[in-house]
């Protein structure tokens, strides 16, 4: 545990070789948290990997779960700050960074702030969790979803309804009534479950049957969406060019339509050392063609 400030303790891990090429792994959500599996993705042989658990969720504390923690203090700046905090603590120079989803946009907005802090960057499923994005995420893919859709926007108290969705389940997620925050949670995991996947074997996330989980997962990723990152508009892509010289890979399903292909492929003109990698027959990391793609990403890192 690494007291960041602000009351907070971020979890961290390493495993693998001491002596390797250090990388740190950025989790989705926001508010997945790390978990074992994903100590897999790394050669033990290769590389020094450095896994936590961002603000608020997995095995940091405190935990979004509890609806009186003050989420004010979290926001893609604070876990920049965090990020640092743990590589001059772990007396790393500078790292590769891999991210999935919501882990991309954290990666781009860490890399464009400190890009000599970054040898190379691997992200998967990219996003950059602007307004527009998150308009779609809650709003437009409605259209291919009609049924889930409509459920997840009728679940919206009368009180609500004049505010967009987002808005109004960030608002039902910190109600006084906890009867309303655990109804808006389900109803918001229902949804993320629904749009996640196009592919006919989609299976729910297990994760999602954990009352305590589904709270602290609606809560900080509404938290994030309904600011949008807390990063103005457009500045991520507007930003890209810092990223000349970092060499890295984006790996995108183009059956991805909770994030679609859209961003990457904008954001791919702006960076030209990294380059863009399309899966054919993925969505939103789902199939087995995601995770091999992976791994072939991060053998390209460059050495020291």
């Amino acid at each position: 545990m690494l007291d960041v400030g602000d009351g907070n303790e971020m979890y961290w891990e390493t495993c693998g070789n001491p002596d390797g090429e250090p990388v740190l792994f950025l989790h989705g959500g926001p508010g997945s948290g790390s978990s074992p599996g994903q100590r897999k993705l790394f050669d033990p042989a290769r590389f020094r990997a450095v896994l936590i658990d961002q603000r608020g969720s997995g095995r940091s504390r405190p935990l979004a779960d509890d609806p009186t923690v003050d989420l004010s203090p979290n926001t893609t700046t604070h876990l920049i700050s965090d990020i640092e905090r743990l590589r001059t603590h772990l007396q790393i120079d500078s790292w590769h960074v891999l991210g999935f989803s919501w882990g991309t946009t954290l990666s781009l907005a860490y890399a464009e702030a400190l890009p000599n802090r970054v040898r190379g960057l691997v992200l998967g499923l990219v996003t950059t969790t602007s307004r527009r994005e998150v308009a779609w995420i809650t709003e437009g893919v409605g259209r291919i979803f009609p049924e889930q859709w409509e459920r997840f926007a009728d679940a919206v108290p009368d009180q609500y309804r004049s505010l967009p969705l987002v808005d109004a389940y960030g608002e039902m997620l910190n109600a006084s009534d906890p009867a309303i925050r655990h109804h808006a949670a389900l109803e918001w995991c229902a949804w993320e479950d629904a749009h996640v996947s196009l592919a006919p074997d989609h299976q729910p996330s297990a994760q999602f049957k954990d009352p305590a989980f589904r709270y602290l997962f609606a809560r900080l990723v509404t938290h994030y969406w309904r600011n949008g990152a807390f990063i103005p508009e457009g500045k991520l892509l507007a930003d890209a060019p810092k990223l000349n010289g970092i060499p890295g890979t984006m790996i995108h399903g183009r059956y991805d339509v909770s994030s679609p292909l859209d961003t990457a492929w904008q954001l791919n003109k702006r960076w030209t050392t990294g380059a863009l990698q399309v899966l054919d027959d993925a969505g939103h990391g789902s199939q087995d063609s995601f995770p091999a793609a992976v791994l072939e990403a991060l053998a390209r890192l460059p050495t020291r």
